[in-house]
């Protein structure tokens, strides 16, 4: 992987795949959706797509915010956690 992407940050790296996965999730359900070719089935694939795209969104932005931890105050660390805490309560909402 070093040759393909040079000296990336192994946590930039994990997050970029991490991303890679969740849109490969995607489009395979868009496919999955295509081919049942019933409404019913098709919202059944999308309510499983609202829990996947929050987990991967939380353990994304938790490796990149222990990667930074030490750079940022208490009073950062604490707004940047109610962001995502309102972030996920508007998609649940």
């Amino acid at each position: 992987m070093k040759f393909l992407f040079g000296q990336a940050n192994p946590a930039v790296l994990t997050m970029a795949m991490l991303r890679m996965l969740s849109s490969l999730i995607e489009l395979t359900a868009a496919v999955v959706m295509l081919l049942v070719n019933d409404v019913k089935k098709a919202v059944v694939v999308n309510s499983v797509l609202a829990m996947v795209g929050p987990i991967i969104f939380i353990i994304t932005m938790t490796i990149g915010i222990y990667q930074i931890a030490g750079q940022l105050s208490y009073a950062k660390l604490i707004l940047i956690f109610m962001g995502v805490v309102f972030i996920i309560a508007g998609i649940y909402k």
